[in-house]
């Protein structure tokens, strides 16, 4: 390994050349690819990072010479994935995202990374490589691309000597490692001590049924990796708004050190589509490909006399999927807006409670709610039934995230106990005055004696169009304004971000949840509840301070 040394550039030319088209705007990026530059920066000046230059040049050079010429996003990306590890040897990335426009090239880009990866020049043996599809048809393109360098008449008798392949498989004689295609809903699955598995078009998949047999064993083989290749698409609530979230946490800082590295490329604003020159900031490809660039251009004029073909053009060409009834309750930046440091002094403030609890075997949320210094702060705790975790597919990164800042508990009792949140407020009633506890009818009649003989005062509230109309403009305006604090915790952003709001007409909105099990919302529901009582909420008054005069 072949570490870098005094040079005349920063980290590795090929990482060198695509940070500086960004940072020196020489390409139109997206507001994700100035993030991920500024990410990749933090990363690799940590003392146990190290670039192995060695790896990286022949991660470029071996598929180059059988397939095409690289272009920068794709030496980049290959710099990252084959040639940044930990001084321990790990990878420091061994989990991407590409998330591009369509026509970018991801399909030819995989199939070369997959020829060079079963590769001696890789060095890892019995490396197999799966691509993983919807349909069967998607997931041969990747393997078919390989197919065909080894079936050119330029190459078919040199690589006959490395390679053997049949329609299915193709296999390094040397490495033993290889290289197959598999459908999601395949009745048996071999890929299980894959190297590497691609999944191809990952905005297809609405759950994660199919995607956790073959990353549950990862790890088995050295060097291991997943990586998803997509397009937007127009399933919500799936695995790729678990992907998208997850990046937008770690090149916000929110998540570290998980080896997961999201190259998204979009534009930022739907209205952007209209100057051409921005649609590079979907497609990093598109510059060097003056016949795709053609086609979009007569796609766009067609898409503005048809609605479904917009969609199509937005969703899947820009990256920016069309929703049309369904409005998030806070941007992305409102929501990370909301990370507030509590005021210093508590003591006595007043406060509301509110909790959501529907299941005793699912989530419990419970909160406070009060006013200072002209904001809002909400604080939550979230009880989680452990059997939850098991059988829905929550994102187990929020939910580690959030045992690291104790913002909730995994509880393994039968089920949740009604007396946890009768003690969590008792604990709460040490630092705040809580005037009362709203919650609604779901657990009402257990709850509520349990909370009234422990002294609290307790509200029933109405869930549904009409109390949600009534607290629009308050949610609006106070993440509009950032007027609403969460402090610390990513837990209750989440929840806010798998709610919509959905239009009922005649001025009627309801807040919904995105899916009805993996994107939890009991938070954001305790949250409401308290905040129907916000009327009653008064800031706390300053003392005044009289001077003590002598005659």
């Amino acid at each position: 390994m072949t570490m870098t040394a005094l040079k005349k550039y920063e980290y590795h030319p090929y990482i060198d050349e695509y940070i500086r088209m960004v940072e020196k705007e020489e390409i139109r990026t997206c507001h994700e690819q100035k993030l991920l530059i500024a990410y990749v920066r933090r990363t690799l000046d940590r003392d146990d990072v190290v670039i192995d230059e060695e790896a990286i040049n022949k991660s470029v050079e071996v598929p180059e010479k059988y397939f095409f010429i690289f272009f920068p996003w794709e030496r980049f990306l290959n710099a990252l994935m084959f040639g940044v590890r930990y001084t321990s040897g790990d990878l420091v990335w061994n989990e991407i995202l590409m998330l591009l426009g369509r026509g970018a090239g991801k399909t030819g880009y995989a199939a070369a990374d997959s020829f060079y990866m079963v590769t001696s020049h890789n060095g890892v043996k019995n490396y197999d490589v799966e691509i993983v599809a919807t349909s069967e048809e998607q997931a041969e393109r990747t393997f078919n691309d390989v197919h065909e360098v080894l079936e050119s008449k330029k190459w078919t008798d040199k690589l006959k000597r490395a390679f053997k392949w049949t329609k299915t498989k193709i296999q390094h004689k040397k490495t033993r490692s290889v290289i197959k295609y598999n459908t999601s809903n395949a009745r048996t699955k071999d890929g299980k001590r894959a190297g590497c598995v691609f999944f191809d078009e990952t905005h297809e998949y609405e759950d994660y049924k199919n995607i956790n047999i073959y990353t549950t064993s990862q790890g088995k083989v050295k060097d291991s990796r997943i990586i998803y290749t997509t397009t937007d698409g127009y399933v919500r609530g799936g695995p790729l708004d678990d992907l998208k979230e997850k990046a937008r946490m770690v090149l916000n800082g929110e998540l570290d050190d998980i080896g997961f590295l999201p190259f998204i490329c979009k534009l930022d604003d739907d209205e952007e589509v209209h100057d051409p020159a921005n649609w590079e900031k979907a497609n990093p490809s598109l510059p060097y490909n003056k016949p795709l660039f053609a086609v979009i251009k007569k796609e766009y004029q067609n898409a503005k006399l048809n609605a479904s073909l917009w969609v199509e053009l937005m969703t899947k060409r820009m990256n920016r999927p069309q929703i049309d009834v369904r409005r998030e309750v806070a941007s992305y930046e409102d929501r990370l807006a909301t990370d507030q440091p509590l005021p210093d002094e508590l003591k006595g403030i007043t406060a509301i409670g509110g909790l959501d609890f529907a299941d005793v075997r699912d989530f419990c949320s419970v909160g406070l709610l009060f006013k200072h210094g002209g904001k809002r702060y909400w604080i939550q705790h979230t009880f989680i039934h452990h059997l939850a975790l098991k059988l829905q597919d929550i994102n187990p990164e929020i939910i580690e995230l959030a045992k690291s800042k104790e913002l909730c508990t995994i509880v393994h009792d039968k089920s949740i106990d009604p007396d946890r949140v009768v003690n969590w407020y008792l604990e709460q009633a040490k630092i705040f005055n809580i005037k009362k506890i709203s919650m609604d009818d779901y657990r009402a009649s257990i709850l509520r004696p349990k909370l009234q003989e422990a002294g609290f005062e307790v509200e029933v509230v109405r869930r549904g169009r009409i109390t949600h109309s009534k607290l629009s403009p308050v949610l609006d305006d106070m993440f509009i304004n950032h007027t609403i604090a969460f402090p610390d915790d990513p837990l209750m952003r989440w929840y806010v971000g798998n709610v919509y709001k959905d239009f009922l007409g005649n001025d009627n909105i309801e807040y919904k949840k995105i899916d009805k099990e993996k994107r939890k919302t009991d938070g954001f529901f305790a949250f409401t509840h308290a905040l129907n009582f916000d009327g009653e909420l008064k800031e706390p008054k300053k003392l005044k301070i009289y001077k003590t005069i002598n005659f």
